[in-house]
C-alpha cells in the first residue's frame, strides 16, 4: 500500500509538471492565468524593494523622515524605492503605476526594464508616461505575438481600425485622422497583404469611399470589388483615375472655401479649414486610396511611358500634400520604395507619415521605411524571422516605434465582409466610371436527386 501511494504521488507530480510545461507552450494564456500570474505577483511583492535597489532606482529618504526613523527606532536609514500603486492583473500580464521619487525620470525606469523582466520572471516590461511624476509599468507574461488575439476592448470608430497587436498586448489602431498617409513595405510572404486585408475589412463597415490601384491585374484588390467605389488594375487605368481624384479634391476645397465665406455674426465654430468642420449634410464622405505595389507605377518601358509616369507621380504627390483637408488618405504598399524608382519617389515618401515595415530582403529597404524617422527600428525590421509572417516594425514621425503583428484573416472572410457591406458604399458620381464589377461567385453544382424507391 505504501509503494502504491508513493507511485501515485510521484506520478501525479510528474503529470502536473508535464501538464504545466505543455500548457505553457501550447496555451500560454491559460498557463499565465493559472500559474504565471500568481507566481509573478508573489515574486514582485517579495522582492520589490531589493530589486529597485539593485537596479539603482532608489533615492535617499527626505531628511525629516530620516530623523524621525533614527529618533524612534534607531534603525539603519535605507534608500526608498518609487512608491508602488495597486497591481492590476490582465489576461496577458500585469499593470502597476509608480510614483517617481524626486530626481527620477521615466527614462530611468525604462533603462532598467530588462533587469526588471528577469527579476520578476515575465516576458517583457514596458514603461508608459502617465503624467508628471507617474509612470505605468506594463508587465507582459508571455509572447503575445506568437498567437495573435486582438483585445476585446480595442476601440475603433470612423477611420479608426484596430488592425494589429502590439508587443505590449495593446491594439495598434490605424487612425487616418491622426496619421493621414502611410507607407507599408514588405517582401513576398512577409504579411503585407494580410495587413492590407485586415485594414480593408475594418473600413468596409464604415461610411468610407474605398478606391484602389492594383497594377498586378487586380489580383490583390479584386476580391473586395463589392465594396470598392473605384479600382484601377493597370497603369493606363491608374493614369485615368488619379486625375479624377485630384479633381474631386479640388471640388472639396471649393466647398470648404464657400463655407468660409465669413459673414458678420458667424460663430467661430462654423469657420473651418477641412471637411470635418462642415455640417453633416454638406460633408462629403472620406476617401481612402489603396495602392498595391507602388513600384509598378514608376516602371517605364518607353519615352511615352515616362511622361505618363511623371504625371501620375505628380498627382500622387498632390494628393499626399493636400488630400488630408479634403478627406482623402493614401495607403501605399510595396516591396521596396526609394529614390532609385525615379523622380518624385523621395518626395512622395516624405509625405507618408506612418511607416510599417515587414520582413524585407535587405537592410536598405528597412532604412527606406524607418531610417529617416526611427533609426532604432531598422535593426528590428531586419531581424524579423521568415517563419513569423505578419510581424512588422511600425513607426511615425514622432520617433517612436514598436513591433506589431497582424491577426490571421482569410481572403474568403475578408471578401465576405466586403460583400455584406456593399450597400454601405457611398455614392461618388465622379468615381462611377471606375466602379469595378463584382467577381462572379461560382455556382454550386446541384446535388443529384436520389432515385425514388417503390413503396414496400
Amino acid at each position: 500500500m505504501t509503494d502504491w501511494t508513493t507511485v501515485t504521488e510521484v506520478g501525479g507530480s510528474l503529470a502536473a509538471i508535464g501538464g504545466a510545461a505543455y500548457a505553457r507552450h501550447a496555451h500560454p494564456a491559460a498557463y499565465w492565468s493559472a500559474v504565471g500570474l500568481p507566481a509573478s505577483v508573489v515574486r514582485l511583492l517579495a522582492s520589490y524593494s531589493s530589486t529597485m535597489d539593485a537596479c539603482g532606482l532608489t533615492v535617499e529618504p527626505p531628511r525629516w523622515r530620516a530623523l524621525a526613523v533614527k529618533a524612534t527606532t534607531r534603525r539603519e536609514i535605507r534608500p526608498v524605492p518609487p512608491r508602488r500603486g495597486l497591481i492590476r492583473p490582465t489576461a496577458t500580464g500585469l499593470r502597476m503605476r509608480l510614483r517617481l521619487a524626486p530626481g527620477q525620470e521615466p527614462a530611468d525606469i525604462a533603462a532598467s526594464a530588462e533587469r526588471l523582466r528577469h527579476a520578476w520572471g515575465v516576458h517583457a516590461v514596458y514603461v508608459r508616461d502617465i503624467k508628471p511624476g507617474v509612470v505605468e509599468l506594463r508587465l507582459v507574461g508571455f509572447d503575445v505575438l506568437r498567437d495573435v488575439r486582438m483585445p476585446r476592448r480595442a476601440r475603433g470608430g470612423l477611420l479608426r481600425v484596430p488592425v494589429a497587436l502590439r508587443e505590449d498586448a495593446t491594439a495598434f489602431v490605424r487612425d487616418y485622422r491622426a496619421v493621414p498617409h502611410e507607407l507599408v513595405l514588405g517582401a513576398t510572404l512577409s504579411g503585407k497583404s494580410m495587413y492590407l486585408r485586415n485594414l480593408i475589412a475594418g473600413l468596409a463597415t464604415q461610411p468610407v469611399v474605398l478606391a484602389g490601384i492594383d497594377c498586378k491585374r487586380g489580383v490583390e484588390l479584386s476580391p473586395f470589388a463589392d465594396r470598392f467605389s473605384a479600382l484601377a488594375v493597370d497603369q493606363r487605368q491608374a493614369a485615368d483615375l488619379l486625375p479624377v481624384l485630384v479633381a474631386e479634391m479640388e471640388d472639396r476645397y471649393d466647398l470648404i472655401k464657400a463655407r468660409q465665406g465669413i459673414a458678420p455674426g458667424t460663430p467661430d465654430e462654423l469657420i473651418t479649414s477641412d471637411i470635418w468642420g462642415l455640417p453633416d449634410e454638406d460633408r462629403p464622405p472620406p476617401i481612402v486610396l489603396f495602392i498595391d505595389e507602388v513600384a509598378e507605377l514608376f516602371l517605364v518601358a518607353s519615352r511615352k511611358d515616362e511622361d505618363r509616369r511623371d504625371e501620375m507621380v505628380t498627382q500622387l504627390i498632390r494628393l499626399a500634400q493636400l488630400g488630408r483637408a479634403a478627406g482623402i488618405y493614401l495607403e501605399v504598399c510595396g516591396q521596396r520604395f526609394g529614390a532609385e524608382l525615379g523622380k518624385g519617389a523621395t518626395m512622395l515618401r516624405a509625405q507618408l507619415t506612418g511607416r510599417v515595415c515587414h520582413r524585407v530582403n535587405d537592410e536598405a529597404s528597412a532604412k527606406m521605411a524607418l531610417g529617416d524617422i526611427a533609426p532604432e527600428a531598422v535593426y528590428a525590421a531586419c531581424s524579423i524571422p521568415a517563419e513569423r509572417p505578419g510581424l512588422a516594425a511600425v513607426g511615425d514621425t514622432s520617433g517612436g516605434w514598436s513591433r506589431i503583428r497582424t491577426p490571421h484573416l482569410t481572403l474568403a472572410e475578408a471578401a465576405a465582409t466586403c460583400r455584406a457591406a456593399s450597400l454601405l458604399t457611398p455614392d461618388v458620381p465622379a468615381l462611377a466610371p471606375f466602379r469595378p464589377s463584382a467577381p462572379a461567385v461560382p455556382a454550386q453544382s446541384p446535388r443529384p436527386v436520389p432515385a425514388p424507391h417503390p413503396a414496400p
